[in-house]
Parts: C-alpha cells; sequence; structure tokens
C-alpha cells in the first residue's frame, strides 16, 4: 500500500469518527469528545429500552478545564432533566464521573453547571463560573445517587439528587450561562489511559409550562407512560402536543384507556395505537373514569349541560354505547366501584362541602359516607372489598384515609409532609399507589404541572417509598391504572414542546 492509500484511508477513519460523534442519539441531537480526551468516546441508544449507554474518557472535570464525553442538544428557556444512571463495572478511578451537565459552550473550559455522580458514590453540584476560571463544588448529602435532576428557572440551577425510593435532597446556584446552553449527559474516566462506561435511563428532557399559564385554557403536551413497579424502569408508549389524562389498564392487559379533549380512548398495547370509544352524548368527559372489576362496564363522569355543566356519573360498555345515568344530583366526581359490581363511589359537593358518597350502580338514593369539614376525595374500594381507601384535609395536609364500605372506623393512614392523593390498590391487594404534591401546593389542590412523586405503600405497614419522579399532576395518575398481574402501573406526565 502506497503513502497516498495511507492517507487517503487515515482522511476516510477521520470523517468517520466525526460523523459518528455528530449523529443523534435518542433525543439527543449530537454527541461530542469535549477537552480533546486522547481515548475516543461514544454513546448509543437501546430504542426498546429507551436507555443510553455513554462510555468516556478524559483526565478530569475540575480546576479550569474538562475532558468527557457528552451526548447534547441545544435548549433554551426553563428545562428540568432527569435520568437513573449506574455505573458498567467496578471501574478504574474511584473519583470516574457520570451525569446531567449544562455549558455554555463546547470549549474544554467553558462556564457550566453539572450534577455529578463519583465512582466512589460522592454526589456533588459542580460549576465553572465564567470561562477558564476554576471549578467550585457544594457536595450533597446524599451518597451513592441513582437519581439524578438538574432544573433551570432563570438563572438558578436546582440540582437535586437521591437513592431511588427516597425523596429528593437538593441544592442551588445563580449562574449566567446563557440562554441557549448545551445540555446533557456525560462519563468522564478521571483517567486519560481508559475509558468508564455508565447507562441512563427513564431519561426525561422537561420543558415546564409557563409561569403565567391558565389552567384548564392553556395545556402542555402528555406522554403515556408504563412502569415496572419493582425496578422503577419506565417507558413512554404515546405522545401528543396536548393535553390527555388518568389511564384505566383494561382488564385483559391489552390497552389503556384514558380521556382527552372531553372525549375517551382505548389505546391498543400491541397496536400502540389510541382509538375513541362512543360514550353517545357524554362528549364532555372529566378524567374519572373507573372500569367495573370485571373489565366490561365503563363508569364515567360527563359534564351534563342540562344540570349546568355540573359532572354527572354515567356507566357504559367498556367497548362504548349509550351511556345510562346514575346520579341525579351534581357535582358528582366518580371515583370507584364495588367488588361485586353493585355500588359506585364518588366525590360530591353538597351545600358547599365535598365529600364521599356511595349509591347503586343502577341510581336510586346516595349515601353520605363522610362528614368532617375539609375535602374528602378520592375513594377506591379494596379488591376484597373490606375497605374504602380515599384522601381527606381534615387533619390539615392532604392525607390517606380508608373506612368501612359503609362509612365507619375512619382511620388515617399516612401522616408526613407531603398532599398525598388519589390511593389506587394494587389486584391483590398488598400495595397501595398514590401521587404526593411537595408543600408549594395547597393541601386542597391537585394541579396541572408540577414536580410529584409517585410514591408506593404496602398495606401491612404503611411506610411509602418514591417510585417515580415526574412532572405533572392533574390527570398523572387520578384513576386506578394498575395492570392486572400487578407488576406495573400506567400514568401520564407533561412536558411543552423542546425547542
Amino acid at each position: 500500500m502506497n503513502k497516498s492509500h495511507i492517507l487517503f484511508l487515515t482522511a476516510v477513519v477521520a470523517l468517520l469518527t466525526v460523523f459518528s460523534q455528530q449523529s443523534s442519539v435518542g433525543d439527543f441531537a449530537e454527541q461530542s469528545d469535549v477537552g480533546n480526551p486522547i481515548r475516543t468516546g461514544r454513546a448509543t441508544y437501546d430504542s426498546d429500552k429507551q436507555e443510553y449507554t455513554i462510555e468516556g474518557a478524559g483526565t478530569n472535570m475540575w480546576a479550569d478545564r474538562d475532558e468527557f464525553h457528552f451526548v447534547w442538544r441545544r435548549l433554551q428557556g426553563n428545562f428540568i432533566l432527569n435520568t437513573h444512571a449506574a455505573f458498567i463495572g467496578k471501574g478504574v478511578e474511584p473519583h470516574r464521573k457520570m451525569g446531567w451537565m449544562v455549558r455554555t459552550s463546547l470549549d474544554a473550559d467553558s462556564p457550566h453547571a453539572v450534577v455529578v455522580v463519583h465512582g466512589d458514590g460522592l454526589t456533588s453540584l459542580q460549576f465553572r463560573r465564567t470561562k477558564g476560571a476554576a471549578t467550585e463544588e457544594i457536595v450533597s448529602k446524599v451518597k451513592g445517587a441513582d437519581v439524578l435532576q438538574l432544573e433551570r428557572k432563570g438563572n438558578t440551577y436546582y440540582v437535586s439528587a437521591a437513592r431511588f425510593g427516597d425523596v429528593f435532597t437538593s441544592e442551588e446556584v445563580s449562574l449566567d450561562l446563557g440562554d441557549e446552553v448545551y445540555v446533557g449527559l456525560f462519563v468522564c474516566s478521571h483517567n486519560k489511559d481508559v475509558t468508564e462506561k455508565a447507562v441512563f435511563s427513564n431519561v426525561r428532557i422537561t420543558v415546564p409550562a409557563k409561569d403565567n399559564f391558565v389552567p384548564y385554557r392553556d395545556y402542555i403536551g402528555s406522554s403515556l407512560e408504563v412502569m415496572e413497579v419493582e425496578t422503577g424502569k419506565r417507558k413512554i408508549l404515546y405522545t401528543a402536543a396536548d393535553s390527555f389524562q388518568a389511564p384505566n389498564w383494561t382488564k385483559d392487559g391489552q390497552a389503556l384507556i384514558y380521556n382527552r379533549n372531553g372525549r375517551l380512548y382505548r389505546f391498543d398495547l400491541a397496536k400502540k395505537a389510541p382509538e375513541p370509544i362512543d360514550t353517545g352524548f357524554a362528549i364532555n368527559n372529566n378524567n374519572d373514569h373507573v372500569l367495573s372489576f370485571d373489565g366490561k362496564m365503563l363508569a364515567i363522569s360527563h359534564h351534563s349541560k342540562d344540570d349546568g355543566n355540573a359532572s354527572i356519573v354515567y356507566t357504559v360498555p367498556v367497548n362504548g354505547g349509550t351511556p345510562r345515568r346514575v346520579t341525579a344530583k351534581g357535582p358528582s366526581y366518580l371515583h370507584g366501584w364495588s367488588p361485586d359490581g353493585k355500588y359506585l363511589v364518588y366525590t360530591g359537593e353538597r351545600d358547599g362541602e365535598l365529600d364521599i358518597y356511595k349509591i347503586s350502580v343502577g341510581g336510586g338514593a346516595e349515601t353520605k359516607l363522610t362528614n368532617a369539614k375539609g375535602l374528602d376525595d378520592g375513594p377506591e374500594f379494596t379488591p376484597d372489598g373490606r375497605y374504602i381507601y380515599f384522601n381527606s384535609t381534615r387533619s390539615g395536609m392532604m392525607q390517606i384515609w380508608r373506612m368501612k364500605p359503609d362509612g365507619s372506623h375512619q382511620e388515617q393512614v399516612t401522616n408526613d409532609e407531603y398532599n398525598n392523593w388519589f390511593p389506587h390498590i394494587s389486584p391483590d391487594g398488598r400495595w397501595i399507589v398514590f401521587l404526593s404534591f411537595l408543600k408549594d401546593v395547597e393541601p386542597s389542590d391537585h394541579p396541572f404541572y408540577k414536580q410529584v412523586y409517585i410514591r408506593l405503600m404496602p398495606v401491612n405497614t404503611m411506610k411509602a417509598r418514591v417510585i417515580a419522579y415526574v412532572y405533572g399532576g392533574q390527570g398523572t395518575i387520578n384513576v386506578p391504572s394498575w395492570s392486572p398481574d400487578g407488576k406495573r402501573i400506567a400514568f401520564v406526565s407533561n412536558t411543552a414542546d423542546l425547542k
């Protein structure tokens, strides 16, 4: 082979390397080695698992310059970045690093903000205020975090970290990195002669609603997600630019039912496509819809024009048909069906008070089950019919309660600093999943577009742990959404369009 051929092949390899580093990876536009490490990094995306694997080298990310492999996109305005992250293998250096990064440029000495986990478990907020300045650090109280979040709100960067199952611990710093920034995931080996690998799952790049959005008028996009309860692994099945809410899992395990713009849709899990459910005149349904325990009937809450647009409960065959009215009075917001199929439970507003009521599926007189001052909401029967779980503000914060089906023996089952809504009991009756809002939300409110936790609690101990870190709220998990085998749940998360 002559010298010209060697030079030609060298040029081709160089071009292929540049091309491979600039190709899109999942939700990211490009990937790059920053700081010119001597070993080339790379990233791949598994579309089935919705996971990123990143291999990176680099001497360090510290002092006045960085070396690492970066998978990135450009973003403007406010955003929230979230992922589960784990190193692959024991590694060589205890200070190998991985995490989220926001930086002004791809220069090695660029200003930046980083949420980083080291190989030895050290978790911190790292930042460089100006180009070429020394890196600063705020060490997190969390050791060995595997859930990482980096949020920008104006010129303030919030770093949140947790071990899966725990709530976030957060740090913050004020930085001016410019409006349009490089945002992405990184790996640094902390050793110029080796590369290290990490896998990133549940990667979510969220553009939140604008501060001045008007609830129930202004909406952002929605994602239909399913999650393995044991592992926390999530998968997005479907997205739309507008609002859909509150998925039920059908009893045959083949579909999810949700509402969108007042109508109900059946999302076929095999076809990965939604189809409308014919509910006759009931085309102004809210997100309170529940399947009967045998899966044959669907109860809905439709805003009836004949009743001053109040929510009225109806039943309809699960595949569609003419709705049959159940409640004479409104507003009535459906939430539960008894296991024997004979009764519905719902929240009714009567004389200015919101309480829980029970009624025969065929209609007739309603029975008031709660009398406490404040909001009682979200009633749901256990599969064995022994209890109705619900949420109530009667003790100050919104907390989970339960009672006998006749309303007796009302007892509080959660008592913490969060506002807990919509308890959903697993098919085997052993677990409860519910939504937790933070203290920035009024106890009686369950608004759209907040950072919330989905938490899981065993019935025998009532000790809750986090299983999903979500941007959502109203419409995320309002209705029973366990899979029939009790291994997964379905819910909705939200984001505006990525620009």
